[in-house]
Protein backbone atom coordinates (compact mmCIF):
# COMPACT_ATOMS: atom_id res chain seq x y z
CA UNK A 1 0.00 0.00 0.00
CA UNK A 2 1.53 3.47 -0.72
CA UNK A 3 2.17 5.30 2.33
CA UNK A 4 2.25 8.91 3.62
CA UNK A 5 5.38 9.48 1.60
CA UNK A 6 3.89 8.70 -1.87
CA UNK A 7 0.94 10.79 -1.86
CA UNK A 8 2.95 13.80 -0.50
CA UNK A 9 5.17 13.14 -3.77
CA UNK A 10 2.04 12.92 -5.96
CA UNK A 11 0.52 15.92 -4.47
CA UNK A 12 4.08 18.15 -5.46
CA UNK A 13 3.86 16.26 -8.97
CA UNK A 14 0.08 17.32 -9.38
CA UNK A 15 1.11 20.97 -8.34
CA UNK A 16 4.04 21.23 -10.80
CA UNK A 17 2.05 19.68 -13.76
CA UNK A 18 -1.57 19.94 -13.38
CA UNK A 19 -2.57 22.92 -11.35
CA UNK A 20 -2.85 26.51 -13.13
CA UNK A 21 -3.90 24.51 -16.26
CA UNK A 22 -7.32 23.56 -17.69
CA UNK A 23 -7.86 19.10 -18.35
CA UNK A 24 -9.44 16.54 -20.07
CA UNK A 25 -11.05 14.18 -18.13
CA UNK A 26 -12.42 10.68 -19.22
CA UNK A 27 -12.79 7.44 -17.41
CA UNK A 28 -11.82 4.75 -19.92
CA UNK A 29 -12.66 1.85 -17.37
CA UNK A 30 -16.36 3.38 -17.60
CA UNK A 31 -16.55 3.49 -13.17
CA UNK A 32 -15.73 7.03 -13.02
CA UNK A 33 -17.51 8.25 -16.50
CA UNK A 34 -20.06 10.46 -14.13
CA UNK A 35 -17.72 12.37 -12.38
CA UNK A 36 -14.83 12.71 -14.97
CA UNK A 37 -17.65 14.23 -17.11
CA UNK A 38 -17.98 16.97 -14.07
CA UNK A 39 -14.03 17.41 -14.34
CA UNK A 40 -13.64 17.39 -18.11
CA UNK A 41 -12.54 20.73 -19.45
CA UNK A 42 -12.39 22.90 -15.65
CA UNK A 43 -9.40 23.63 -14.74
CA UNK A 44 -7.59 22.83 -11.51
CA UNK A 45 -6.67 25.31 -9.49
CA UNK A 46 -5.16 23.34 -5.91
CA UNK A 47 -4.18 20.16 -4.63
CA UNK A 48 -3.89 18.97 -0.88
CA UNK A 49 -2.13 16.17 0.31
CA UNK A 50 -3.10 14.33 4.10
CA UNK A 51 -2.09 10.77 5.07
CA UNK A 52 -2.73 8.73 2.05
CA UNK A 53 -5.23 10.62 0.72
CA UNK A 54 -4.90 13.45 -1.78
CA UNK A 55 -7.51 16.10 -2.74
CA UNK A 56 -7.24 18.17 -6.19
CA UNK A 57 -9.57 21.23 -6.75
CA UNK A 58 -10.65 22.60 -9.45
CA UNK A 59 -12.99 25.19 -10.35
CA UNK A 60 -16.47 26.25 -8.71
CA UNK A 61 -15.94 24.51 -5.35
CA UNK A 62 -15.10 21.17 -6.97
CA UNK A 63 -12.53 18.25 -5.39
CA UNK A 64 -11.31 15.47 -6.35
CA UNK A 65 -10.50 13.31 -3.52
CA UNK A 66 -8.15 9.86 -4.39
CA UNK A 67 -7.36 7.11 -1.67
CA UNK A 68 -4.87 4.91 -3.06
CA UNK A 69 -5.74 2.27 -0.97
CA UNK A 70 -3.71 -1.56 -1.39
CA UNK A 71 -3.10 -1.25 -5.33
CA UNK A 72 -3.50 2.32 -6.58
CA UNK A 73 -1.42 4.23 -8.16
CA UNK A 74 -1.26 7.46 -10.54
CA UNK A 75 1.12 6.86 -13.73
CA UNK A 76 2.62 10.10 -15.63
CA UNK A 77 3.14 10.08 -19.03
CA UNK A 78 3.97 12.75 -21.23
CA UNK A 79 6.65 15.91 -20.19
CA UNK A 80 6.86 16.32 -16.29
CA UNK A 81 8.39 19.04 -14.30
CA UNK A 82 9.95 17.49 -11.05
CA UNK A 83 9.54 19.61 -8.31
CA UNK A 84 13.08 21.10 -6.95
CA UNK A 85 12.44 20.61 -3.19
CA UNK A 86 12.32 16.53 -3.95
CA UNK A 87 14.73 16.33 -6.83
CA UNK A 88 18.80 15.50 -6.83
CA UNK A 89 21.02 17.87 -8.36
CA UNK A 90 20.98 15.58 -11.88
CA UNK A 91 17.07 16.63 -11.61
CA UNK A 92 15.53 13.26 -11.37
CA UNK A 93 12.65 12.48 -8.69
CA UNK A 94 13.73 10.34 -5.60
CA UNK A 95 17.48 10.39 -5.39
CA UNK A 96 17.79 13.80 -3.28
CA UNK A 97 20.84 12.78 -1.22
CA UNK A 98 20.17 11.73 2.70
CA UNK A 99 22.50 13.53 4.28
CA UNK A 100 24.72 14.34 1.53
CA UNK A 101 26.01 10.91 1.85
CA UNK A 102 25.57 10.18 -2.26
CA UNK A 103 26.26 12.07 -5.08
CA UNK A 104 25.71 10.44 -8.36
CA UNK A 105 24.49 10.58 -12.04
CA UNK A 106 22.44 7.30 -12.35
CA UNK A 107 19.20 6.74 -10.92
CA UNK A 108 18.96 4.34 -8.76
CA UNK A 109 16.10 2.28 -9.21
CA UNK A 110 14.97 -0.83 -6.91
CA UNK A 111 13.63 -4.46 -9.13
CA UNK A 112 9.82 -3.10 -8.60
CA UNK A 113 10.37 0.55 -10.17
CA UNK A 114 9.66 2.26 -6.52
CA UNK A 115 12.17 5.08 -7.22
CA UNK A 116 10.21 5.55 -10.54
CA UNK A 117 8.95 8.94 -11.76
CA UNK A 118 6.62 7.29 -13.52
CA UNK A 119 3.80 5.63 -11.77
CA UNK A 120 4.00 6.65 -7.65
CA UNK A 121 1.70 4.28 -5.71
CA UNK A 122 1.43 0.15 -6.49
CA UNK A 123 4.86 -0.25 -8.61
CA UNK A 124 3.98 -0.04 -11.95
CA UNK A 125 5.77 0.18 -15.70
CA UNK A 126 5.70 3.24 -17.97
CA UNK A 127 7.42 5.53 -20.13
CA UNK A 128 8.08 9.10 -19.34
CA UNK A 129 9.69 12.14 -20.82
CA UNK A 130 11.08 14.59 -17.92
CA UNK A 131 11.48 17.92 -18.28
CA UNK A 132 13.80 19.95 -16.38
CA UNK A 133 13.72 23.59 -16.23
CA UNK A 134 15.86 23.63 -19.92
CA UNK A 135 16.40 19.76 -19.83
CA UNK A 136 14.65 17.17 -20.80
CA UNK A 137 15.86 13.64 -20.85
CA UNK A 138 14.07 11.33 -23.23
CA UNK A 139 13.38 7.78 -23.02
CA UNK A 140 13.27 5.51 -26.30
CA UNK A 141 10.03 6.43 -28.18
CA UNK A 142 9.88 10.23 -27.61
CA UNK A 143 7.95 10.24 -31.39
CA UNK A 144 5.12 7.70 -30.02
CA UNK A 145 1.32 8.41 -29.79
CA UNK A 146 0.26 11.44 -27.78
CA UNK A 147 -1.91 11.19 -25.83
CA UNK A 148 -0.53 7.45 -25.04
CA UNK A 149 -2.64 4.63 -25.33
CA UNK A 150 -5.01 3.35 -22.61
CA UNK A 151 -3.29 0.37 -21.03
CA UNK A 152 -5.07 -1.84 -18.47
CA UNK A 153 -8.26 -0.94 -16.03
CA UNK A 154 -7.79 3.07 -15.87
CA UNK A 155 -10.49 4.78 -13.28
CA UNK A 156 -9.36 8.20 -14.26
CA UNK A 157 -7.30 9.97 -17.15
CA UNK A 158 -6.24 13.62 -16.36
CA UNK A 159 -4.57 15.08 -19.96
CA UNK A 160 -3.55 18.65 -20.32
CA UNK A 161 -1.68 19.95 -23.82
CA UNK A 162 1.40 17.73 -22.67
CA UNK A 163 1.26 15.53 -19.39
CA UNK A 164 -0.51 12.74 -18.41
CA UNK A 165 -2.40 11.37 -15.10
CA UNK A 166 -3.75 7.77 -15.30
CA UNK A 167 -5.65 6.53 -12.19
CA UNK A 168 -5.64 2.97 -11.39
CA UNK A 169 -6.94 0.43 -8.72
CA UNK A 170 -7.80 3.25 -6.04
CA UNK A 171 -9.92 2.54 -3.07
CA UNK A 172 -11.85 5.76 -3.15
CA UNK A 173 -12.02 8.55 -6.33
CA UNK A 174 -14.85 10.32 -5.98
CA UNK A 175 -16.32 14.35 -6.33
CA UNK A 176 -16.37 16.56 -3.18
CA UNK A 177 -17.27 20.12 -2.08
CA UNK A 178 -14.87 22.06 0.36
CA UNK A 179 -17.32 21.32 3.02
CA UNK A 180 -16.97 17.71 2.68
CA UNK A 181 -13.19 17.83 2.00
CA UNK A 182 -12.91 19.78 5.63
CA UNK A 183 -15.15 16.79 7.17
CA UNK A 184 -13.09 14.13 5.77
CA UNK A 185 -9.65 15.84 6.46
CA UNK A 186 -11.45 16.22 10.37
CA UNK A 187 -11.50 12.81 10.39
CA UNK A 188 -8.00 12.08 10.06
CA UNK A 189 -5.02 12.38 12.82
CA UNK A 190 -2.29 14.71 12.36
CA UNK A 191 0.19 14.98 9.40
CA UNK A 192 3.42 16.43 10.04
CA UNK A 193 3.19 17.61 6.22
CA UNK A 194 0.28 19.56 7.04
CA UNK A 195 -0.26 20.27 10.47
CA UNK A 196 2.10 22.42 13.11
CA UNK A 197 4.33 19.63 13.83
CA UNK A 198 3.84 20.62 18.18
CA UNK A 199 0.00 20.59 17.82
CA UNK A 200 0.39 17.39 15.74
CA UNK A 201 2.83 16.16 18.60
CA UNK A 202 0.85 16.87 21.13
CA UNK A 203 -2.64 15.42 20.05
CA UNK A 204 -0.85 12.11 19.13
CA UNK A 205 0.11 11.80 22.89
CA UNK A 206 -3.24 12.54 23.71
CA UNK A 207 -4.81 10.43 22.14
CA UNK A 208 -2.66 7.15 22.34
CA UNK A 209 -1.95 7.82 25.96
CA UNK A 210 -5.96 7.14 26.49
CA UNK A 211 -6.23 4.32 24.07
CA UNK A 212 -6.26 0.36 25.47
CA UNK A 213 -5.97 -0.86 22.05
CA UNK A 214 -2.26 -2.11 20.95
CA UNK A 215 0.24 0.77 19.91
CA UNK A 216 1.14 -1.36 16.96
CA UNK A 217 -2.91 -1.20 15.62
CA UNK A 218 -3.02 2.77 16.98
CA UNK A 219 -0.02 3.68 14.63
CA UNK A 220 -2.39 2.31 11.45
CA UNK A 221 -4.98 4.26 12.64
CA UNK A 222 -5.43 7.10 10.33
CA UNK A 223 -7.71 8.56 13.09
CA UNK A 224 -5.13 8.96 15.24
CA UNK A 225 -1.77 9.85 12.84
CA UNK A 226 -1.86 10.31 9.44
CA UNK A 227 0.16 8.36 6.68
CA UNK A 228 1.75 5.55 8.49
CA UNK A 229 0.82 2.24 6.81
CA UNK A 230 2.45 -1.37 7.26
CA UNK A 231 5.93 -0.63 6.75
CA UNK A 232 6.94 2.57 8.90
CA UNK A 233 4.37 1.16 11.61
CA UNK A 234 6.70 -1.87 12.12
CA UNK A 235 10.16 0.13 11.55
CA UNK A 236 9.10 2.99 13.92
CA UNK A 237 7.94 0.03 16.72
CA UNK A 238 11.49 -1.12 16.02
CA UNK A 239 13.31 2.31 16.37
CA UNK A 240 11.80 2.68 19.58
CA UNK A 241 11.99 -0.68 20.82
CA UNK A 242 8.68 -0.75 21.47
CA UNK A 243 6.88 -4.08 21.69
CA UNK A 244 3.47 -3.47 19.56
CA UNK A 245 1.19 -5.42 21.43
CA UNK A 246 1.29 -2.85 24.50
CA UNK A 247 -1.47 -0.88 24.69
CA UNK A 248 -1.37 3.02 23.50
CA UNK A 249 -2.31 4.12 27.19
CA UNK A 250 0.77 1.69 28.68
CA UNK A 251 3.35 3.37 26.63
CA UNK A 252 5.52 5.73 28.42
CA UNK A 253 4.77 9.01 27.44
CA UNK A 254 8.56 9.53 26.26
CA UNK A 255 8.00 6.87 23.85
CA UNK A 256 4.97 7.86 22.54
CA UNK A 257 6.52 11.38 21.66
CA UNK A 258 10.03 9.64 20.44
CA UNK A 259 7.79 7.85 17.92
CA UNK A 260 5.45 11.41 16.54
CA UNK A 261 9.48 12.81 16.46
CA UNK A 262 10.69 10.08 14.33
CA UNK A 263 7.85 9.93 11.72
CA UNK A 264 8.28 13.72 11.49
CA UNK A 265 11.92 12.35 10.34
CA UNK A 266 10.97 9.05 8.27
CA UNK A 267 8.35 11.00 6.29
CA UNK A 268 10.32 13.79 5.54
CA UNK A 269 13.08 11.41 4.04
CA UNK A 270 10.32 9.17 2.24
CA UNK A 271 9.23 12.42 0.71
CA UNK A 272 13.06 13.31 0.03
CA UNK A 273 14.07 10.57 -1.49
CA UNK A 274 11.06 8.73 -2.73
CA UNK A 275 11.89 5.69 -0.66
CA UNK A 276 10.64 3.82 2.81
CA UNK A 277 14.75 4.39 4.00
CA UNK A 278 14.26 3.30 7.75
CA UNK A 279 18.37 2.55 8.79
CA UNK A 280 20.15 5.22 9.71
CA UNK A 281 24.32 5.76 9.61
CA UNK A 282 25.16 4.15 6.22
CA UNK A 283 27.99 3.96 4.51
CA UNK A 284 27.85 5.48 0.95
CA UNK A 285 27.65 1.51 -0.79
CA UNK A 286 25.30 0.56 1.90
CA UNK A 287 23.14 3.56 0.94
CA UNK A 288 23.63 3.08 -2.48
CA UNK A 289 22.75 -0.58 -1.35
CA UNK A 290 19.46 -0.01 0.12
CA UNK A 291 17.84 2.08 -2.22
CA UNK A 292 18.43 -0.72 -4.75
CA UNK A 293 17.25 -3.97 -2.94
CA UNK A 294 14.52 -2.89 0.00
CA UNK A 295 16.03 -5.96 1.76
CA UNK A 296 18.50 -3.84 2.64
CA UNK A 297 16.52 -0.83 3.03
CA UNK A 298 14.60 -1.87 6.54
CA UNK A 299 15.02 -3.20 10.32
CA UNK A 300 12.50 -5.78 10.51
CA UNK A 301 9.82 -5.42 7.62
CA UNK A 302 9.54 -8.34 5.97
CA UNK A 303 12.35 -10.32 7.39
CA UNK A 304 10.35 -12.92 9.22
CA UNK A 305 13.10 -15.69 10.07
CA UNK A 306 16.02 -13.41 8.93
CA UNK A 307 18.61 -12.41 12.46
CA UNK A 308 17.08 -9.21 13.41
CA UNK A 309 20.00 -6.92 12.42
CA UNK A 310 20.78 -5.76 16.43
CA UNK A 311 20.52 -9.19 18.29
CA UNK A 312 19.89 -12.03 16.13
CA UNK A 313 17.30 -13.30 17.28
CA UNK A 314 14.76 -13.96 14.85
CA UNK A 315 12.22 -11.60 13.23
CA UNK A 316 8.29 -12.84 13.59
CA UNK A 317 5.63 -12.05 12.07
CA UNK A 318 2.32 -11.65 12.88
CA UNK A 319 -1.42 -11.00 11.58
CA UNK A 320 -2.64 -8.17 13.53
CA UNK A 321 -6.02 -6.75 12.02
CA UNK A 322 -5.72 -8.76 9.16
CA UNK A 323 -2.16 -6.94 8.20
CA UNK A 324 1.33 -8.68 8.17
CA UNK A 325 3.23 -7.22 11.49
CA UNK A 326 7.10 -8.13 11.82
CA UNK A 327 9.20 -7.43 14.76
CA UNK A 328 11.69 -8.59 17.38
CA UNK A 329 10.62 -10.56 19.65
CA UNK A 330 14.11 -9.28 22.10
CA UNK A 331 14.83 -6.22 20.99
CA UNK A 332 11.13 -4.78 21.41
CA UNK A 333 10.57 -7.19 24.39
Amino acid sequence: MPEGHSVHRIARQFDRNIVGKSVRASSPQGRFAEGAAVIDGRRATAVRAVGKQMFLEFDDDLWLRVHLGMYGAWDFAGEIETDPTIASANGRMGQTNQRGTVSDDEPILDSAGENSLTSIGAPRRTRVRVRMSEQTTGLPGDDREWPPPIVGQVRLRLLTDVTCADLRGPTACELQNSDEVAATIAKLGPDPLVDDVAEGEKRFIEVVGRKPTAIGLLLMDQSVVSGIGNVYRAELLFRARQNPHTPGRDVREEVVRDLWRDWVRLLSIGVETGQMMTMDDLTPEQWRAAMAHRDDRHWVYHRAGLPCRVCGTAIVVEEAAGRKLYWCPKCQA
